[in-house]
């Protein structure tokens, strides 16, 4: 069964009326769900459930030869894991309680309005979708397996967190919900999102749109598209970002930054699951798979009234974090020779020796920039590479050009100081000597690499501790 449908299971409806099959399965995928199955005789129910991947039943109870509650009853035994919902033509209570008592979900009178029998679906099928997501995520940490490492092919990493991550990766890909991709600028959520849609096994393409900086009209234009004439200078209908992306990946980066009537017309569009281009009086149903990411705190900005609530919760029904590398520094001498040889074949230059000290200093470095900043040192320090052993000059410049991270700012909070809460304050030669012996243990001993720490050359430092041991 094609993992590009939605949901990915199969939706069968089970009735021996014909016109009702029809009238259904046409609701049915107006409303997005489109991987839906009939079966006229009860009879062959479930046959077709052993040669076809369904999650869901839509069951009618009066039928000849087998009826429905005797079907519930062989369903219930032998593909206990199937959520049946009863669709009958019958509105009595008692017979409504039997059939929940024998493991049916929900229960609905052909005559109720349309649209409640669809959202009692879309609950069913989000409820099922978070059962197959956790059975596939207690599968994969409890053999600690990757199915498919080479979609990660592009995050270079040995962290056991990273690795978590990506299992995490492997259960929701197929998910029809919502992903919300959070972490520091420069930690790589692109290129999660990214190894998301390659998992997803969705034929449509991977869209991305940055949405910081646009206003409202801008984000209705870009992302619902317009039909000719909607307004002034409209020459020509054009397609949003929505359809481009259809049976495939939208990806919102910098949510965080969406104004908050913007939020409202996203909040919308997940909801209903459909969209108006501007001009258009006729709507158009979503088929793409929405994943949005930010750098933001979403729930402090929530608290602070920047950010809807309601909009909050329905973007993380699935939660990736990426960690900072000062979180994951095993990763710096991998990514260090990943970015070298990278920089290498670009300037046409062969790869050059590292320098030993070098994975000391970039240890004691806490990469405010993320994996970007070290990327950045490293193509620095190839293009000014002349043959030999790497020089260490680009990046010393870098760490020392540094802005300045929100706990070294003037205005710390009073956990943030060193000092806070002290009784006695150290005496400056006591603080020196407190400074130097901490850029020695960051060092590991090495001397030019903590004087560098320090700022001052390497004989100052050596006069410093020759002075503490006498």
């Amino acid at each position: 069964m094609s993992a590009t449908l939605y949901p990915s299971f199969g939706i069968l409806l089970v009735d021996d009326e014909p016109d009702w099959l029809y009238s259904m399965s046409i609701t049915l995928e107006r409303a997005g769900l489109n991987n839906i199955l009939t079966c006229q005789d009860s009879r062959e129910a479930l046959s077709m459930m052993a040669r076809h991947e369904i999650g869901l039943v839509l069951l009618d109870l009066t039928m000849p030869h087998l009826s429905g509650e005797e079907l519930l009853e062989r369903i219930a035994e032998e593909h206990p894991e199937v959520t049946v919902i009863i669709v009958s033509g019958l509105n009595q209570l008692e017979t409504a309680v039997q059939c929940m008592r024998s493991g049916a979900f929900d229960y609905y009178v052909k005559t109720s309005e349309e649209g409640r029998i669809v959202k009692g679906v879309k609950r069913a099928v989000r409820e099922k979708e978070l059962q197959l997501e956790n059975r596939e995520l207690r599968n994969r940490f409890l053999y600690d397996r990757l199915e498919h490492p080479e979609a990660f092919r592009d995050i270079v990493t040995g962290d056991k967190g990273m690795r978590s991550i990506f299992q995490y990766i492997e259960a929701v890909a197929v998910s029809s919900q919502p992903i919300l991709v959070t972490g520091e600028s420069g930690v790589g959520k692109e290129l999660v999102v990214a190894a998301l849609h390659r998992l997803s096994g969705r034929k449509g393409q991977f869209v991305a749109v940055n949405v910081a900086g646009l206003d409202d009209a801008m984000v209705s234009d870009t992302l619902f598209g317009h039909v000719k004439g909607a307004y002034t200078g409209a020459a020509e209908a054009r397609s949003g970002m929505i359809e481009q992306a259809a049976d495939g990946t939208l990806f919102l980066d910098e949510i965080g930054d969406l104004s908050l009537s913007s939020q409202v017309k996203l909040l919308r569009l997940l909801q209903e699951g459909e969209y108006y281009p501007i001009g258009s009086d006729r709507p158009r149903r979503m088929r793409a798979r929405v994943v949005v990411a930010t750098h933001q705190d979403l729930a402090a900005r929530q608290a602070a009234g920047a950010f809807r609530k309601d909009l909050y919760y329905r973007l993380r029904a699935h939660h990736l974090h990426v960690p900072p590398l000062r979180k994951r520094k095993e990763d710096i001498p991998l990514l260090l020779d990943h970015f070298l040889e990278l920089a290498c074949a670009e300037f046409g230059r062969k790869k050059p020796t590292l320098p030993k000290e070098l994975a000391v200093l970039l240890s004691t470095y806490d990469f405010p920039g993320n994996v970007r900043e070290l990327k950045a040192m490293v193509y620095d320090a190839v293009s000014l590479h002349q043959g030999g052993v790497l020089s260490m000059e680009a990046f010393i410049r870098a760490i020392g050009e540094r802005p300045a991270h929100p706990a070294e700012e003037s205005h710390a909070e009073p956990s943030e100081n060193p000092f806070f809460n002290v009784e006695r304050l150290p005496g400056f030669t006591e603080a020196i000597d407190l400074l130097v012996a901490e850029a020695v243990r960051r060092a590991e001993g090495n001397q030019s690499i903590a004087a560098r720490l320090l700022g001052v050359s390497q004989p100052t430092l050596s006069k410093r501790l020759k002075q503490r041991r006498e």
